[in-house]
């Protein structure tokens, strides 16, 4: 059976990660994404890209465009833009992440194509709220990591100067939103009819994200503590060093510790309140760390993780990226697969983490090529082989 979001048609001119990893979850789901690129193409293409055989063919674009179809339009051309509001007549959604004042000028804001297709979702994401000071601004992965306070979270835990993380987290955690935002919208328009413009801003994403836990004592007014969950930002909160590697483990529970003080010969640690009552154990997490350290380093990995997994303790190990390829859960699940790719032979690819019982998930087909899909869509949109070729003797549609 198709995925839950077939029939559903997408006008996408996202770029780089933030809207291409909303909108592959959207493809993931069954709907035809088509995705709008100029004539250089999307940037994130170049990312990685020495490595590729065909230069547009980077790992992350691949990585983040899989299910979707290009179409390459220069939308400096009126003809392009025409031809995309075109293709926006029919469609259910049409989503960017530039910034607004730049898409308007094109007469591409949502003012227009309602104008076109009144029951149009409408749906971008930008650096900040449009209304606010920061409106104007460009944004990035980096600086939203900064101004949302990621990047100084960090330094809560080791005292070191502020860091990014080693993730492009903001553009991945706003592009989750958008996606959902959407998904939002689409159901109130199949309840209703009803369109509506959606806006997806990467600093109050990445605000609500870290406050969730973080917000802590500044909940109360007055604050009744610090900000901060003190668990998450103690420095004694990471792998555990064993014998011979490192463990992630967490006794939970009060039964929990008991039953770890037990395993590790220690049954004394039991008795002491500050450990083993979970109000007082609050209280004592840098104790309690500490001395979880001193009794992991005298096993290794594997026997830490068999005597838990048999006590219901809850531990993993620490996996590097490389081994992550090798994991056996991973592996079992079928998440890992080696595909043939036109160009670039056999690559390894992931699936989404999303399982439906009856409308399943399928990776369809690879990230296309820039452009490679331009004329099948025209022809779909109404366009003659004629009204084609004067696009591309025009250089409004680029097609390889």
């Amino acid at each position: 059976m198709p995925g839950p979001l077939a029939g559903v048609k997408v006008i996408d001119l996202t770029a780089v990660l933030l809207g291409p990893f909303a909108t592959q979850h959207l493809a993931d789901m069954g709907a035809d994404v088509i995705k709008v690129e100029p004539p250089e193409g999307d940037l994130l293409r170049a990312s990685g890209a020495a490595m590729s055989r065909d230069k547009n063919m980077g790992p992350i674009y691949m990585a983040a465009n899989r299910n979707k179809r290009s179409i390459c339009l220069d939308l400096k051309k009126p003809a392009a833009v025409e031809v995309l509001k075109g293709m926006i007549r029919t469609a259910d959604l049409f989503i960017h992440n530039s910034r607004p004042a730049a898409v308007e000028r094109l007469g591409l804001g949502y003012e227009d194509l309602k104008k076109i297709n009144p029951s149009i979702v409408y749906a971008y994401s930008l650096g900040y709220a449009r209304r606010g000071p920061y409106g104007h601004k460009p944004a990035f992965d980096d600086l939203v990591q900064g101004v949302s306070g990621a990047a100084s979270l960090q330094s809560r835990v080791d005292g070191l100067p502020p860091k990014f993380m080693p993730s492009l987290v903001a553009d991945k955690t706003t592009g989750l939103h958008l996606c959902i935002a959407v998904l939002g919208a689409l159901y109130h328009r199949k309840c209703t009819g009803e369109g509506q413009m959606i806006e997806v801003p990467m600093l109050e994403t990445l605000a609500s994200f870290w406050l969730t836990e973080h917000l802590f004592g500044a909940t109360w007014t007055p604050p009744r503590g610090d900000m901060g969950y003190d668990r998450i930002i103690n420095k004694y909160r990471h792998p555990f060093p064993t014998r011979d590697g490192y463990i992630c483990a967490l006794p939970y529970t009060d039964q929990h510790w008991i039953t770890f003080f037990e395993l590790a010969g220690r049954p004394d640690l039991a008795k002491e309140k500050r450990f083993i009552d979970r109000n007082e154990r609050a209280r004592h997490f840098s104790e309690l760390y500490q001395v979880l350290a001193s009794l992991l380093e005298h096993r290794s990995t594997v026997e830490w993780l068999e005597m838990f997994d048999k006590a219901d303790i809850p531990a993993m190990p620490v996996h590097s990226m490389e081994q992550l390829l090798e994991d056996p859960h991973l592996n079992a699940t079928g998440f890992f697969t080696e595909r043939e790719h036109p160009s670039e032979g056999p690559i390894k690819t992931f699936a989404s983490p999303l399982d439906f019982e009856k409308t399943k998930v399928e990776y369809r087909h690879h990230a296309p090529r820039l452009g490679g899909d331009g004329v099948e869509v025209l022809r779909e949109a109404g366009l003659s082989d004629a009204e084609i070729d004067k696009l591309r003797s025009e250089k409004a549609l680029i097609v390889p």
